[in-house]
Order: C-alpha cells, then structure tokens, then sequence
C-alpha cells in the first residue's frame, strides 16, 4: 500500500526557506506495507532551530492527510550531501516532491532507474516460457512492463521505475533466482 502524497494537491504552507519536501521510504514503493510515512525536508542554510520550528508545523500539516505517523528528516543542501546521511540515496533514488510531484533527483537533472538483470539459461523451456509471459503478458492480458511501464533494454536487462522494483523482484524471484539489481541516477 502506497501513500502517494506527492500526487495530492496537498496546500502546505511553508517558509521560503523550504527548498522542497520529499516523500520517500516505504511509503512510495508499490508492493511494501509501510508503518509510517517518512519526509525530508531541505531547507536553505537556516539555523537549526528554525528547520525544527518549520518541520513540526509541516509535519502538523501533513499529519491530516495520513492514517499513518509522519516521520520528518530536515536539512540543508550541505547536511543533505554529507557522506553520513544514510537515507541520501534513498531520497535521491525513490524520493518524490511533494512541492512539484516529480522525483527530488530531478531537481538536479537526475532521473532515477532501476535495472534488473536476469539469466535464464538455466532453466526449463515451461519456466522461460512462464518467464515470458510473467513480463510480456498473455492472450490479451498485461504483463509487468506494460503494466508497469517497464522496458526490456536487451535480453536478459530490464529497466523500471524505482517504485516498482518490489512487485518485480517478486514476482521474478518466483520463477528465476538469478537477479541483479543495479541503481542508476541517469542524466536527463
């Protein structure tokens, strides 16, 4: 279940200090079932204190519109890019702005990807054959990358949205066992 905040016309007031506010975490990924809904806030260089006063009043804001907790992260553009900040490349990989409703990356000329790399050599014709019509589809019905809005860049190289990466590990991992998932922030 997907908490897809950042397509709600949602009427949050901010300072001008904010420089966006990001969902990201389990919360945009389809196929997980969060328990809270993470945010990150980039702020301007602001003291500390004043990030804090302005991340409870969004956070207050956002509370409304959420059965689940909001759980806030603020920081400046420096803090952000520091090597300690953990949650980095998942903001940047999965992040969505609630500000603009596109991915954080994008600010940065970045669009996110997920590459999936799979080998079937191994396996029995009916499982290639399942294989096939698990991505493809079948007699008139969807498979995971129309559905999804995958492309199949060669044999065996998959590319996908990054909040689409669980239902497709998932679903793959069923039938082959031989997967690589590589991250990719690529140039717009």
């Amino acid at each position: 279940m997907t908490l897809k905040l950042w397509q709600k016309k949602l009427k949050l007031h901010y300072g001008k200090d904010v420089l966006d506010i990001i969902q990201f975490g389990s919360s945009v990924i389809e196929g997980k079932d969060p328990n809270d809904v993470d945010i990150a806030i980039i702020f301007n260089k602001i003291p500390i204190k004043d990030q804090l006063i302005q991340a409870q009043n969004i956070k207050k804001q956002l509370q409304k519109t959420s059965d689940l907790p909001i759980h806030i992260k603020s920081f400046d553009l420096y803090s952000f890019f520091e090597k300690a900040n953990f949650a980095k490349d998942n903001i940047l990989l999965y992040g969505r702005s609630l500000i603009y409703g596109k991915y954080f990356s994008n600010s940065f000329g970045l669009e996110p990807k997920i590459l999936i790399k799979y080998i079937l050599t191994n396996l029995k014709k009916k499982d290639k054959v399942r294989f096939n019509y698990l991505i493809n589809g079948k007699g008139g019905s969807y498979g995971l990358l129309k559905k999804y809005g995958g492309k199949l860049l060669s044999p065996g190289l998959i590319e996908i949205s990054p909040e689409f990466e669980e239902i497709f590990l998932n679903s793959m991992k069923k039938i082959i066992s031989n997967i690589k998932v590589i991250k990719v922030l690529e140039k717009l």
